[in-house]
């Protein structure tokens, strides 16, 4: 750990990072306001002004972390994968991947969104504002090409996807409890197979006739 972080030649260019990953863990494992900076920066093995020098405080670490878990996903909406109908499938993958490295992380904005627990919520809903927006234009595009049905609403189709996305990683625990087996790697690859299919057929025209 750096004794005097504030000099430049002191700061370690992984410590960002360390902070980040600290703090997800941190979060994910406890309620934002049991959560102190020092408790993350130790876990980083960090110096705490680090977190005022990278974030400047605790709430700004906390909602660079909801960003960066999230920047795989929004990513997507700016880049081809959903050029095609088959790309749902690609990101549904991408989704269940993702998460399944957080697992606790679908059920920490659910908590900030319907709960109000924890600060978050307005940055929490610009973000999903912002998928929103993206995914509308990616609806569009489908329409315009031939691939959607042209009477989708978008909104629709994105409270459709999400409940696709959303539901097998909020209750894992149980889903795989009743199975008697874990949702490892290979299910979630058929999962998003069989979804990306369902989810394709459901937006091909004359799906709505």
């Amino acid at each position: 750990m750096t004794d005097n972080p504030d000099a430049p030649d002191a700061i370690d260019p992984s410590v960002r990072q360390r902070l980040l990953d600290a703090a997800r863990a941190s979060f994910l494992a406890d309620d934002y306001h049991k959560v102190s900076t020092r408790l993350i920066a130790d876990r980083a093995d960090a110096n705490v002004s680090m977190i005022r020098y990278y974030f400047g405080n605790k709430e700004g670490l906390y909602e660079e972390m909801i960003r960066e878990t999230l920047a795989p996903l929004l990513k997507v909406l700016d880049g081809q994968m959903l050029s095609s109908v088959a790309g749902f499938k690609d990101f549904l993958r991408l989704y269940y991947d993702t998460m399944s490295q957080q697992p606790e992380f679908p059920k920490l904005i659910l908590k900030v969104l319907a709960l109000n627990q924890g600060p978050g919520r307005r940055f929490i809903q610009q973000l999903l504002e912002r998928g929103r927006s993206r995914a509308a234009q990616k609806v569009q595009d489908l329409k315009a090409t031939g691939q959607a049905a042209g009477a989708l609403d978008p909104d629709i189709v994105r409270l459709a996807f999400v409940s696709l996305a959303m539901m097998p990683m909020l209750l894992k625990d149980i889903f795989e409890e009743q199975m008697g087996k874990p949702m490892d790697a290979a299910f979630l690859e058929r999962l998003a197979a069989f979804n990306g299919h369902l989810f394709a057929s459901g937006l091909a025209p004359g799906s709505l006739s």
